[in-house]
């Protein structure tokens, strides 16, 4: 059910499925975009780095949320499939010399055909069995980017070219940033409308009672692997993006570690929605910059434990912050968002 300001009424198919359903919804998206757009004219680096990094951490979300949150399908090799997507983007580009909008579609492509062949299991398995088996996507891809010199360039990593697109050389932290937020809106819009159509409701049956969705007519092996490669592509164009940005790609950037905290970012944020990931990245970054900031402050306050104690604690900090949501608010922040919302239409009459 679609909760909607008093005396705003849906009278035909098209209102009810908009997204922006009123003026006020309107001029506060233009308000967004302004704002978003025009923040490295008086932002600082700093600033525009936190928010690339948000913005593409948003996209590998948002496509594990598809797999997960909609799909019930469990993955723990999201990071791997970034990888997948980081290489095939640098190579065809640097060495077959594709344009830069091609070897991004190419990789996310390629990552979500890996995607797939990772995702063969789920027709059989489902479960912590199926986590192991994304467990070794992560570990068989990881060991390919480590071992196959010649290609991924091994521990050495390879140095990525800058992105150029209309004459456009996205050489510079604004144009770095706004070229991330461009993708981060399109893989949100993406996933907002992929979510209401034959394919997202087939997925939400799946995940509900995948036995009642084969007996209603749906292709649940088919919508699986879909799932896995939609995913996927999301992984794939979040690294690609990633590669472009940073300048630099190697193994250790695309590990376990990060695989397992974007499972723990949809779960914070609220699996089953699109903006669960989005506030799910938010929050756990802003946590990372604060335990960045007060780390060196408590390694001076305390010194009889060390600066490397309070150096890895951002992830005591997320597992602390995963356990909580997991026991007080499964739902995530998404939930206390729509409760919020629902409060403030219906006020002052609460029942």
């Amino acid at each position: 059910m679609h909760w909607v300001p008093c005396g705003t009424y849906n009278v035909n198919y098209r209102q009810d499925f908009a997204i922006f359903r009123t003026k006020p919804h309107w001029i506060s998206l233009v308000v967004f975009l302004l704002i978003l757009f025009t923040l490295p004219f008086y932002c600082s680096r700093y600033m525009l780095a936190l928010l690339s990094t948000i913005g593409i951490t948003i996209i590998a979300v948002q496509g594990l949320g598809i797999l997960t949150g909609y799909g019930g399908q469990i993955s723990i090799g999201q990071a791997a499939f970034m990888g997948t997507g980081a290489y095939l983007s640098v190579i065809l580009m640097q060495r077959f010399d594709f344009p830069f909008l091609l070897a991004l579609f190419s990789a996310g492509i390629g990552s979500g055909l890996v995607g797939v062949v990772f995702g063969l299991p789920a027709l059989r398995i489902k479960g912590f069995y199926l986590a192991m088996s994304t467990l070794a996507a992560q570990l068989i891809l990881g060991w390919f980017f480590l071992h196959l010199r010649g290609i991924t360039g091994g521990t050495e990593g390879l140095h990525v070219e800058h992105a150029s697109f209309a004459g456009i050389t996205f050489n510079t932290p604004q144009n770095k940033y706004w070229l991330v937020m461009v993708f981060t809106l399109l893989a949100i819009f993406f996933a907002k409308n992929l979510m209401r159509t034959k394919v997202g409701r087939a997925l939400v049956a799946i995940r509900d009672n995948d036995l009642a969705a084969k007996v209603m007519g749906i292709e649940v092996a088919l919508y699986k692997l879909l799932a896995f490669f939609i995913s996927c592509f999301f992984a794939g164009i979040a690294g690609a993006v990633y590669a472009h940005y940073i300048g630099f790609i190697s193994p250790v950037q695309f590990t376990l570690q990060d695989s397992i905290l974007y499972l723990g970012i949809l779960i914070v944020g609220g699996m089953g929605s699109i903006m669960g990931a989005i506030f799910g990245t938010v929050f756990m970054k802003l946590i990372e910059e604060f335990v960045f900031v007060i780390s060196p402050m408590l390694a001076t306050w305390f010194p009889g434990f060390g600066a490397q104690f309070f150096a890895a604690l951002s992830l005591a900090f997320y597992a602390i912050i995963i356990i909580l949501f997991l026991v007080f608010e499964p739902r995530g922040i998404n939930h206390l968002w729509v409760v919020l919302k629902n409060r403030y239409r219906l006020y002052p009459f609460s029942h």
